[in-house]
């Protein structure tokens, strides 16, 4: 398979790229439980609450049973109570998934292929910004035509991530670093050849 190499707004040639990882057969179920799993790790599990026997007071009865015209009370902590402990109390849990490598691996995969089908991909040979200005990656993404875009490169480039946390809607990944939630979350991805190429080695 091939993909298009953009300059600016000229195309600039082909670049060949694995059948594998970019001409998969969608797999929208596939997807899916890959992305909740990947939001479900996510998730930190540590919330506590007390239940009636956790809550500290309420061993008195607050008033006798009959006689006072109120409704029957055997403490002040009932969970129906002000102050008083949960009727079914969050316990820490995790909340992540079993995805083994194979499937996350083959949703990436499949993920990158809807990209490239879609022409919702695009690859430059580098992408590169004299200084950490937001001003100067904005204008580098304007001259690409693109405003809302993940932007994959070969390594962690300082300038390029300082230039981008700024940005609304753009954001800066290594593309060994590269997840679902990132490929779902954005319209466009930018990504460069050398980034193409880690891709291809991390999902081979």
């Amino acid at each position: 398979m091939k993909l298009k190499l953009v300059n600016k707004s000229a195309q600039a040639g082909e670049l060949q790229v694995s059948d594998a990882t970019f001409a998969r057969e969608y797999n929208e179920t596939l997807v899916h439980q890959v992305v909740v799993a990947y939001m479900a790790a996510g998730r930190a599990g540590t919330k506590r609450q007390l239940s009636k026997a956790e809550v500290r007071g309420g061993g008195r009865k607050p008033w006798n049973q009959k006689g006072t015209g109120g409704a029957r009370a055997g403490s002040i902590r009932s969970p129906i109570w002000v102050g008083g402990g949960r009727a079914f109390a969050a316990r820490p849990r995790d909340y992540s998934q079993k995805v083994n490598r194979k499937m996350y691996r083959a949703a990436l995969q499949v993920m990158l292929s809807e990209l490239a089908r879609t022409d919702r991909l695009s690859v430059v040979e580098s992408l590169e910004i004299d200084a950490p200005k937001t001003k100067l990656l904005i204008a580098k993404l304007k001259e690409l035509g693109l405003e809302r875009v993940l932007v994959l490169v070969e390594a962690f480039d300082e300038k390029l991530e300082l230039a981008a946390r700024n940005i609304p809607y753009v954001d800066v990944l290594s593309a060994a670093s590269v997840d679902p939630l990132s490929l779902a979350k954005f319209q466009h991805v930018l990504a460069t050849v050398g980034a193409v190429r880690v891709l291809e080695e991390k999902l081979a």
